[in-house]
């Protein structure tokens, strides 16, 4: 008896559990999955437990259910270096009180549809890189406690709403770029002149209306006007940084807060002049009226010439901006259509280069199913072409909504500077894919058969790589390099050079692929995020925008990583054993030990050629990088040294012996 009813309570436990899963609503599933999908570099693998085929997110990481396991109340994610965008859909978890996504990378701008979390009390987007203005839709969480918004880029004024809500106690808003009056009552920000004008709407919103705010922090913006009496029971400090008229707070440079005031001035202009101006007005026409007639025609002629020299430049501006291919993409989608970037772009500029459609790519690789590698940004699809060669597909990972006008022209730069590399140690770009519907952007590449250098390192068989072939593959990637930093006027470099990078051809020729072009792109884009504002378009020309990052310095020191990794058959990094660097210190230096480098799987080595590497590691690893050597000292010296004219291995592998004569 007791075991039937231990078995019915299991049953009856079992089908609540069941319900309750099946009852969470599938809205608020969606908006994580969306939240997760914008989200395009997780370097601590915080979102890897998200698993979108899961109803159930309440065990998720940095997620909180209420009770019931019904809603998601919480989403607290800090200091994760997640980098993405806020994705709009949160405004749909409806019952969230608390998002707390402080000390990320967090880009683009604050949603206004967060505005519809009615019982939301925490919301913390501190210390991340969002721009644009904050949204007056905040001014509907009628709920909110404490709103942390410090340490970003945003723009515009503090929006009025914000005296909507009648809960709030803290309010941080320092460290950004905000500018106008410190909203008290609506009509606090006006002149006396015109607070009588718009005295019928008193009742509008203001920080004043906020009665239970204790902390607030203004610190470090380009707020102007005067510290509202409401407000003067805050520290001093909290508006420190600023362009107020404030004695007893340190404020910026007046050099700094011109344009500023300016901005705030210039509506007043538009008013009635005073006596006093009025009388002045008086005065300037009695003089003008008193001029000599050769005066007045020698200030018509001027004005006449000025303005046609005006007409010309603007001419000359309008026919330079028609030569180019306009692209006009959507900078951040609204509901009017009015938020644009007018991108101006060399219609010149991919006229060498290739392009294939999506359906071509898409026959070749298998309907893109054959994937061969992947990073938070991007897709790598290998493919055949219809009687061509083998391809590596690159394909990047982000939204149509995403995606900026700057995207697109470092977009097509990024395809230019990849077409111009030639060389026998470089992977040659074929062409690109630029498509609408659907939305894609891809680059083509030609494929090397053999993987990559870290998969025989790492995975493969060790033996295949004897050291000959090593040293013929450092030489390799050596004279890539060389290639890359001396031979191109503007100099390339590889953006992140490791042995994922190094891919190899049926003869164990290195070959050099940049596929993590895409994170230069979207870094590039980042840093002109903010000078997008909302209002008409921007006239943008190619050459005023970054040009593609070159770190020489930056790739030597990772050359000799690399070198370091060749030899002892070790990655960069592992847990257990921590830096590649720091445990090669105590060897490369010492030539009694320096064979302790050596990666077991060797079974011969060269010791004139060893002591040439860990010669040229110390120089390209060394803390100060004005002491390395360039690529082309660096290539003579192993070139010089490094002997592969008959292999080591020849005095005792027949096989090789055979593969010598197959090969001449």
């Amino acid at each position: 008896m007791m075991a039937y009813i231990y078995l019915l309570l299991l049953f009856l436990s079992y089908g609540v559990s069941l319900v309750t899963s099946r009852s969470f609503p599938s809205d608020e599933v969606m908006a994580l999955t969306t939240f997760k999908e914008d989200i395009y570099e997780d370097p601590h693998l915080v979102l890897s437990n998200w698993n979108v085929l899961d109803s159930d997110p309440c065990e998720w990481f940095g997620i909180t259910c209420n009770k019931e396991r019904q809603h998601v109340i919480k989403i607290n994610i800090s200091s994760s270096s997640l980098k993405g965008f806020l994705a709009p859909e949160i405004g749909q978890i409806t019952y969230l009180q608390e998002l707390t996504l402080q000390k990320n990378k967090l880009l683009g701008i604050i949603p206004k549809e967060l505005g519809m979390l009615k019982f939301l009390k925490v919301l913390d987007l501190g210390m991340n890189r969002l721009t644009g203005p904050i949204p007056p839709e905040l001014g509907n969480l009628s709920s909110v406690v404490k709103i942390n918004l410090q340490s970003n880029g945003l723009t515009g004024s503090l929006p009025a709403e914000l005296g909507n809500l009648k809960y709030l106690e803290e309010l941080r808003l320092d460290r950004n770029r905000l500018k106008g009056a410190v909203p008290a009552y609506s009509n606090s920000t006006f002149t006396a002149n015109t607070r009588g004008m718009y005295a019928t709407h008193s009742n509008l919103p203001g920080l004043c209306s906020s009665s239970q705010l204790k902390v607030a922090d203004f610190s470090y913006n380009f707020l102007i006007g005067r510290i509202p009496k409401c407000l003067e029971h805050l520290p001093s400090a909290s508006f420190q940084g600023n362009c107020l008229q404030a004695n007893n707070t340190k404020q910026r440079p007046s050099s700094q807060c011109g344009i500023y005031i300016h901005c705030a001035e210039s509506s007043e202009s538009h008013q009635a002049p005073s006596p006093k101006h009025q009388r002045a007005e008086d005065v300037a026409k009695r003089m003008k009226a008193s001029k000599p007639a050769w005066l007045l025609a020698l200030e018509i002629v001027t004005g006449i010439m000025v303005g046609s020299l005006f007409l010309v430049a603007l001419l000359t501006a309008f026919q330079r901006c028609n030569s180019k291919s306009a692209i006009i993409i959507p900078w951040k989608k609204s509901g009017s259509g009015k938020d644009h970037v007018v991108v101006y772009i060399d219609s010149e500029l991919l006229k060498d280069v290739t392009k294939f459609s999506r359906q071509e790519l898409e026959v070749a690789c298998e309907d893109f199913s054959n994937i061969i590698g992947s990073s938070p940004d991007s897709l790598v699809y290998k493919g055949t072409m219809k009687g061509g060669p083998e391809i590596a597909v690159i394909s990047l990972c982000i939204k149509e909504e995403r995606w900026t006008g700057y995207l697109e022209l470092y977009y097509q730069r990024e395809v230019a500077e990849l077409a111009r590399l030639n060389h026998e140690n470089i992977g040659k770009l074929l062409g690109y894919c630029r498509e609408s519907t659907p939305f894609t952007r891809m680059l083509v590449f030609e494929y090397a058969s053999n993987g990559t250098l870290y998969e025989h390192l790492h995975y493969g068989e060790g033996s295949q790589l004897y050291w000959t072939r090593r040293m013929r593959i450092i030489l390799g990637i050596a004279r890539g390099l060389k290639y890359l930093h001396t031979e191109l006027d503007p100099p390339f470099t590889i953006l992140e050079l490791n042995s994922s990078a190094v891919y190899l051809t049926e003869d164990f020729s290195p070959k050099l692929v940049d596929f993590e072009s895409w994170k230069s792109i979207l870094s590039r884009s980042e840093k002109n995020s903010g000078s997008v504002g909302n209002n008409g378009a921007v006239c943008l020309l190619p050459n005023s925008v970054e040009k593609r990052h070159v770190d020489i310095h930056g790739n030597i020191h990772a050359f000799g990583i690399l070198m370091l990794e060749i030899i002892s058959g070790r990655p960069p990094f592992c847990k257990d054993k921590g830096s590649l660097i720091d445990w090669a210190k105590d060897y490369l230096e010492l030539p009694e030990v320096m064979s302790y480098l050596l990666d077991p799987e060797l079974k011969h080595f060269r010791y004139e050629d060893l002591k040439a590497i860990c010669e040229v590691i110390c120089l390209c690893i060394q803390p100060d990088s004005s002491k390395q050597p360039s690529m082309d000292e660096i290539s003579s010296v192993l070139e010089s040294k490094i002997d592969t004219s008959v292999s080591i291995e020849f005095k005792s592998s027949s096989l090789a012996w055979a593969e010598l004569a197959l090969s001449s």
